[in-house]
């Protein structure tokens, strides 16, 4: 593999990599930035769903990472800079001291991924959260229990943004997903395509624990603070985690995460790791 050294922040081969803290490149030609050793190692596995543009290392840290570097594509570039010239160009101090431009893949159209799924499949389904980190603890949490794809509304955040993807784990870079719908229409798409379709909200007067697993379900959270539309609540099943007196809600990605952990089947993850 060919190192290309730059020792110009300036220098035109890393403009994408930039002042990637005021202008990630999410929503720009379908690139994002993905950071740190954990995220590129998820970048270039055979589980990405994305595939790498460029990138960008600390010089000091490229023998020792010969091994991640390996995997690297044929023709895919890969920069060493001094770690102070790596935080210039990056615009801040990059404790990580490594980066990469990716290409996002192809959003699935949302019937042709539900079609596709197996009878026995979780979708996670997320309305209105606009927090990246929010966004990227629920996909982490969807690939940790196994569930098959996370479905956003059209209300939520991207999130390929930086920070999300890295909250995340790298899950966001291989967890199929898709967003184009208003609630109310990926419901409709859910419910066609055989899904049960399970609500979490504060308000229920079911709890959680009476869900049994089995078939093709699909768990719905909202944003914290409004959650889930009134009419959505009362259209399909809704349950709840009992709380200790005093609170009545948590963060929505630890609600999913219990929630997942509720309805995921450990047999089918396990499965699915072998």
């Amino acid at each position: 593999m060919s190192i290309l050294t730059v020792e110009d922040p300036d220098d035109p081969r890393v403009a994408a990599f930039r002042d990637i803290r005021e202008r990630d490149l999410t929503g720009r030609q379908g690139l994002f930035v993905a950071e740190g050793e954990v995220v590129l190692n998820v970048l270039l596995s055979p589980q990405a769903l994305c595939r790498p543009k460029a990138v960008l290392m600390a010089a000091h840290r490229i023998e020792r990472r010969a091994e991640l570097l390996a995997k690297v594509p044929a023709g895919v570039p890969v920069y060493a800079a001094s770690q102070a010239v790596l935080d210039r160009i990056a615009g801040f101090e990059l404790h990580r001291g490594m980066l990469a431009i990716g290409e996002k893949p192809d959003p699935p159209d949302v019937e042709t991924l539900l079609c596709q799924l197996p009878e026995r499949a979780v979708v996670l389904v997320v309305s209105g959260v606009g927090n990246h980190d929010n966004m990227g603890g629920l996909f982490r949490n969807a690939a940790a229990f196994g569930a098959t794809a996370v479905l956003r509304d059209d209300l939520c955040c991207d999130p390929f943004y930086r920070k999300s993807i890295r909250v995340s784990v790298g899950a966001v870079l291989r967890m199929p997903t898709s967003a184009t719908s208003p609630l109310p229409t990926l419901i409709d798409k859910l419910e066609a395509a055989g899904f049960d379709v399970i609500a979490l909200s504060p308000s229920a007067d079911e709890p959680l624990s009476a869900v049994s697993r089995g078939g093709r379900q699909a768990l719905v959270v909202g944003s914290e603070g409004p959650g889930l539309p009134s009419d959505m609540l009362k259209r399909v099943r809704t349950v709840g985690i009992p709380m200790a007196r005093g609170f009545d809600s948590l963060n929505v990605a630890t609600s999913a995460g219990i929630g997942l952990y509720q309805i995921c089947d450990p047999a089918v993850i396990a499965n699915s790791r072998n």
